[in-house]
């Protein structure tokens, strides 16, 4: 079948827009924040990712308003103080991050809301979620504009070189890796369907040095 989501996110058959559903799994970026008066925010987002290694950075997209109008607390915060921090959703974070997700009232700390600690950072002043996975310090480099969907709703990227690498020491194996059976990384799918890394395999690639 084909269908233009220019016309329609929800094609005829379909219950629900198929299309988060197949771009999946999406790594969640739980991106910490505190405001310029000094209020944290921790929100999670689908749309996050790597977009660079060297140096490394890292995007999210926050889109839609704040209950109270303006910009969601994440994308005012980013903008008014330049700093974010990404926390890692593993498998024993995943109630928390759920909780974190729900539209609050500006005044609200997410992070005392799902009963989280907070821990500071080296670099940024935003608290990191302490028994994250691993946690990234990000200066902001630059917010992309995306086009407003039919809906109205406002779309954005925004873009921050990491700047600081915290690893949980409980990660660590003892050959130098990073146990991702032990993290069981969250990602998200389509509707309200997560999933979770438990089997891992490896492929090398063909001229690779091993």
């Amino acid at each position: 079948m084909f269908y233009d989501p220019t016309v329609t996110m929800k094609p005829p058959r379909f219950k629900h827009t198929p299309y988060k559903a197949l771009i999946a799994p999406r790594p969640i970026g739980w991106i910490s924040t505190v405001s310029a008066d000094g209020v944290p925010n921790l929100a999670p987002f689908s749309f996050f990712n790597g977009v660079a290694e060297d140096p490394p950075c890292v995007m999210f997209c926050p889109y839609g308003a704040h209950m109270e109008g303006g910009p969601k607390d994440t994308l005012k915060n980013v903008t008014e103080t330049g700093e974010f921090v990404y926390n890692m959703v593993g498998w024993d974070q995943k109630d928390q991050m759920n909780i974190t997700s729900g539209p609050e009232e500006r005044a609200v700390d997410e992070m005392k809301l799902a009963g989280l600690e907070g821990a500071p950072c080296e670099k940024v002043a935003p608290l990191r979620v302490k028994d994250a996975p691993a946690s990234f310090e990000c200066k902001h480099l630059l917010t992309v504009k995306l086009p407003t969907g039919p809906g109205g709703t406002e779309n954005n990227i925004v873009i921050g070189q990491v700047v600081g690498i915290h690893i949980n020491e409980a990660v660590i194996t003892e050959d130098g890796m990073v146990d991702m059976k032990k993290i069981r990384p969250l990602a998200r799918l389509g509707y309200m369907d997560y999933t979770s890394v438990t089997d891992l395999f490896a492929l090398t690639r063909p001229g690779a040095r091993g």
